[in-house]
């Protein structure tokens, strides 16, 4: 069993929400965290017809009981409507609630009560290459994955199928998210394809068969439910010209690859360096996350097509990311370039599968597990 890195409050006085794609391990967590917790789970089907129909019960049975401790709620997203009478109990009772879900969509969209301010807001990532510690295997994080269960699976595509199959029936075609299934099905293959690339709204709607506007609410469905987030252009005080449209990347490299047909990726392929650029973005979100320093992740990329992948905290640290085991001067043009426009800018780091760091003039090369231990040791950004 893996050791997460994200911190949940000790004591029993704090109201919160765990967000988290599904399989990411929030109900371990929460267990482990609250082994004499109260607990609630809406997956269980007697229980979401019992508080579908009359949310009051949960109060009633509170009161009942006398509880004054810690209530775990699992998939709250479910039913919404209890979040009236947590909101109730948190201000006239004497207990706490851990609130967990795989998407705050239907609560959103439904206006639903998210406690005023009075729940803060925690989020589960897969598995990180660094609480793998010394199961930590790069092939297999690239080809498997970062949800535990299928990272740990000696053959993990009928279990990444499956859980795309479950994504579309229990998230997609349950909630009635979208009108037409098939139709979003072809979309998730498309934006696979997509992934850690420019996003253009038209040719996917074209590719698709349906409008650029239902395009973008799809996508909108991707970060609703956790499976993916944008990361913008870097656009201050630009000298050249330069992009402008956002990136797109899933939340699980594993899961592209199974959408996107890629078979096994071999290191020096590259779909495999893509997949490599997709798994250091995850590093960095889940650390920006779990550490609480929450620093902006953007590019930057002139139109001539010179880019650095990930720009940390406006110009702290500038990232670029090569699945290369010999790193050139061709791989350095981004960040010279990256230079002579902001003379100013931070930490110059290409992560690289090179065997031991070194630097190119003020540019630091970084063997991979070189970067996930100092990154998680706050030697990146703090």
């Amino acid at each position: 069993m893996f050791k997460r890195k994200l911190l949940l409050p000790k004591n029993n006085l704090e109201n919160f929400f765990l967000w988290g794609a599904r399989q990411t391990g929030k109900t371990t967590l929460l267990k482990q965290s609250y082994p004499d917790a109260l607990w609630i789970d809406l997956l269980k089907s007697d229980d979401y017809r019992r508080y579908t129909g009359n949310p009051e019960l949960l109060r009633k049975e509170l009161e009942a009981k006398k509880h004054r401790g810690r209530i775990v709620i699992d998939e709250i997203q479910k039913v919404p409507k209890l979040l009236d009478e947590v909101h109730w109990l948190i201000e006239n009772g004497e207990c706490s609630f851990a609130l967990c879900g795989s998407s705050a969509r239907k609560v959103k969209r439904g206006g639903a009560n998210l406690l005023g301010g009075r729940a803060i807001r925690y989020e589960l990532f897969g598995l990180t290459s660094f609480e793998a510690g010394n199961d930590f295997n790069l092939n297999r994080f690239i080809n498997n994955g970062y949800i535990p269960r299928h990272y740990t699976s000696s053959r993990p595509t009928r279990l990444l199928q499956s859980y795309i199959g479950d994504y579309l029936k229990e998230e997609i075609a349950a909630e009635s998210t979208v009108r037409n299934l098939p139709a979003f099905s072809r979309f998730l293959d498309i934006a696979a394809l997509s992934d850690t690339e420019l996003i253009n709204f038209s040719i996917i709607a074209r590719e698709c068969g349906v409008s650029s506007h239902t395009v973008k609410e799809y996508f909108q469905i991707l970060t609703d439910t956790l499976l993916g987030q944008w990361v913008p252009a870097y656009t201050k005080k630009p000298k050249r010209r330069i992009v402008k449209m956002p990136k797109f990347y899933f939340f699980d490299v594993g899961i592209v690859n199974v959408l996107a047909k890629r078979g096994f990726l071999e290191q020096g392929s590259p779909l495999f360096g893509k997949a490599f650029e997709n798994l250091i973005f995850h590093e960095l979100r889940a650390y920006s996350h779990y550490s609480e320093a929450f620093f902006d992740i953007a590019y930057w990329r002139l139109t001539s097509g010179v880019e650095v992948d990930f720009i940390l905290n406006n110009m702290e640290v500038a990232i670029e990311v090569k699945a290369s085991q010999k790193i050139t001067s061709d791989h350095l043009k981004g960040l010279r370039n990256l230079r002579r426009d902001y003379p100013d800018a931070g930490k110059g780091i290409i992560v690289s599968l090179e065997s031991k760091a070194r630097y190119e003039g003020d540019i630091l090369v970084l063997p991979v597990w070189e970067f996930i231990e100092l990154l998680w040791n706050g030697e990146i950004i703090g």
